[in-house]
């Protein structure tokens, strides 16, 4: 197992496409619920515990060679929202590309051909880490701390908000993280013997319903 591979997926210059998208903070500041550091690392948490988890046992699931389909599947009836089901499936086609040219891999050509618009993201993320020998413990933790980075940088081009303060963030919300994920790879083992039935399927509604709403903005800085 490589840890410079996952050092490597992990960094926020890989070409995945996150950097565009927002993890709906652009719809949480619009409607004055991300305002500052502190309500920043509300939001964050919240999503931590809700996306994060789901996404963090999707990605460790397919690490443990739960087959795609059914985890894609299993992504798109927990994620009622159709912008955000259109978000994840970009992302996850610009993930599928990079992941393809930095670790190739059967697994992802055929995921690739099966999914020419592109799988959910966590799916492909936890195929990637799969291809690049990481463990479903290491693609949890990409998936998880994805769901609080990217709102927390996008904060900072949305507010203006200090970049330490944005850090302080998620240096803070650390221990949680670690907690997330422990229960992302034991839902991923779960679903790995009695399927994805097993897995997670943490609701943010003010997530599903702020993506719709943003998705109608004919002017916006963040895809999602």
């Amino acid at each position: 197992m490589s840890r410079a591979a996952l050092l490597v997926l992990a960094d926020g210059r890989f070409p995945a496409g996150g950097h565009a998208h927002s993890g709906g903070a652009e719809a949480a500041v619009k409607a004055g619920r991300i305002t500052s550091a502190a309500t920043l690392e509300d939001f964050c948490r919240g999503r931590l515990h809700t996306a994060g988890l789901v996404a963090g046992a999707l990605a460790a699931a397919a690490v443990l060679g739960v087959e795609p389909a059914a985890l894609d599947a299993a992504a798109d009836a927990r994620t009622p929202s159709p912008a955000l089901r259109n978000a994840a499936r970009r992302l996850g086609r610009q993930l599928t590309r990079a992941a393809r040219a930095c670790w190739p891999s059967p697994e992802l050509e055929a995921l690739a051909g099966e999914f020419p618009r592109g799988a959910h993201q966590p799916v492909v993320l936890g195929l990637a880490a799969r291809a690049a020998g990481l463990a479903p413990g290491d693609a949890a933790y990409c998936a998880a701390y994805e769901c609080v980075s990217g709102p927390a940088t996008a904060t900072v081009r949305l507010l203006s908000l200090d970049p330490f303060d944005a850090t302080g963030v998620l240096a803070r919300l650390a221990p949680e993280l670690d907690r997330v994920v422990d229960r992302a790879v034991e839902a991923a083992r779960r679903a790995a013997d009695e399927g994805v039935g097993a897995l997670p399927a943490a609701s943010g509604p003010l997530l599903e319903s702020g993506a719709e709403w943003h998705a109608a903005w004919s002017v916006r800085l963040f895809a999602s």
